[in-house]
């Protein structure tokens, strides 16, 4: 069974976190573009008012700031809706951030489909593909409030450019509070020999589900939790999937891009595999309540279950 805590948003957990850096080092400032209350910053800003700066809604602005303030040795927090903080300032991140290799950290709020009642052109499903496609970008997607918190001050401590990915909807909150968390080092959640299911962010929980309900149909999965898409744990992949022969990625993302692809290629080079892909495909999303657009669009847990049976079979 897995034990989950409670029930929490990860824009909360990286609120707690950022306001945890903050106390732990001076230099950690805060950026936003109008969305203080939607990215649980308030209680940042109510603590450290003179590193906090409010952009309105100008995304590119905001990361030309954070640009600044990295180089005059500061540590920012760029903070919007991940359609925003990803693709409306690509360009600016690219040139400014990515390719002068500067201490900022991208906090990518409302992803993915979990997204929900607003819409395809706020569901951002491209943002980890766009963010690996950067040399120098560490790119974060943590599962639960707890992991997201502990993400944030890992990002904080870290030098470096890092994308720092997570959602909105309240989600189990199930890893361990004081669980390490290593920038591109997984995590093996669960050990099996029939088939591993690669996870990240929110499916995490669901792949669990699915390892729980396919050990009574006497398949035995391993999960791995990869809260780190670049640099992608390779060593960790590579071992389970010597034993297991069998791949399932799980992602709220387009198949193209995402945490599928980086497997794809890295299994390509060294170990051909057979694997499916628990993704969305290659179409925009809709409004509707997050569960229904889970279910809908092929994320949640019967999909992966569905997903583990295609590839045993193959």
């Amino acid at each position: 069974m897995i034990s989950i805590i409670n029930y929490k948003d990860t824009r909360s957990g990286f609120g707690a976190g950022l306001l945890e850096a903050g106390k732990n080092n001076p230099d950690v400032f805060a950026l936003c573009a109008d969305l203080i209350g939607s990215l649980k910053m308030n209680d940042f800003v109510k603590a450290f008012p003179e590193r906090f700066v409010q952009t309105g809604i100008a995304e590119a602005n905001m990361i030309g700031i954070a640009a600044g303030l990295a180089l005059s040795g500061k540590i920012p927090f760029a903070g919007s809706f991940a359609a925003f903080a990803s693709g409306r300032v690509y360009d600016q991140i690219r040139v400014s951030v990515a390719y002068s290799n500067l201490n900022v950290k991208i906090a990518a709020s409302h992803a993915g489909i979990t997204l929900g009642e607003d819409g395809a052109t706020h569901q951002m499903m491209e943002d980890l593909g766009l963010m690996r496609g950067l040399p120098n970008m560490v790119v974060l997607n943590p599962c639960d409030y707890n992991q997201t918190r502990q993400a944030t001050l890992a990002a904080a401590q870290y030098y470096g450019p890092v994308y720092l990915r997570f959602g909105r909807p309240v989600v189990p909150n199930f890893t361990p509070e004081d669980q390490p968390f290593e920038i591109g080092k997984a995590i093996l959640c669960r050990e099996g020999k029939d088939v591993t299911i690669i996870a990240t962010g929110h499916l995490l929980f669901h792949a669990l589900e699915a390892a729980e309900e396919l050990l009574q149909q006497g398949i035995e999965a391993e999960v791995i939790n990869i809260h780190t898409i670049k640099p992608l744990d390779t060593e960790t992949i590579l071992r389970s999937v010597s034993k297991t022969r069998r791949v399932v990625t799980a992602e709220e993302h387009f198949c193209n891009g995402g945490l599928g692809d980086a497997v794809c290629q890295l299994l390509s080079c060294h170990l051909p595999t057979p694997v499916e892909m628990v993704a969305v495909d290659d179409h925009f999303g809709e409004s509707g309540e997050p569960e229904q657009l889970m279910h809908q669009y092929g994320l949640d847990t019967p999909h992966v279950v569905a997903a583990a049976l295609r590839v045993w079979s193959r």
